[in-house]
């Protein structure tokens, strides 16, 4: 049975155990990135958080959004060293971001 993208149960345990293998390497925690991450969007709420090799890199990428603007924040934080190696603002697609209703 297929997963809500489309993935089967091979490629689910695939990706599972790559998700392991990349969380032994990261010496940041998932929390202590995250800190990092909304101290770089005042008043950001994480939509989403992945732990990825990006450019041989080891990230935790954070998708966050703010009441004040209909963006997406992307801030990436390096897995090894805690640092902000990215952050970059872009529209919002759609509904990845606060909804209005949410915003009252």
């Amino acid at each position: 049975m297929q997963d809500s993208n489309g993935r089967g149960p091979k490629a689910r345990r695939r990706k599972k155990a790559e998700g392991a293998k990349l969380m032994a390497q990261a010496k940041v925690s998932k929390d202590a990135a995250l800190k990092t991450a909304l101290a770089k969007v005042p008043n950001g709420t994480i939509k989403e958080a992945e732990l990825e090799k990006e450019h041989g890199e080891l990230i935790w990428s954070f998708d966050v959004a703010t009441l004040d603007s209909n963006d997406i924040t992307e801030v990436n934080v390096d897995a090894i060293t805690g640092d902000v190696v990215q952050r970059r603002r872009t529209p919002c697609e759609s509904g990845k971001g606060i909804k209005r209703q949410e915003r009252r």
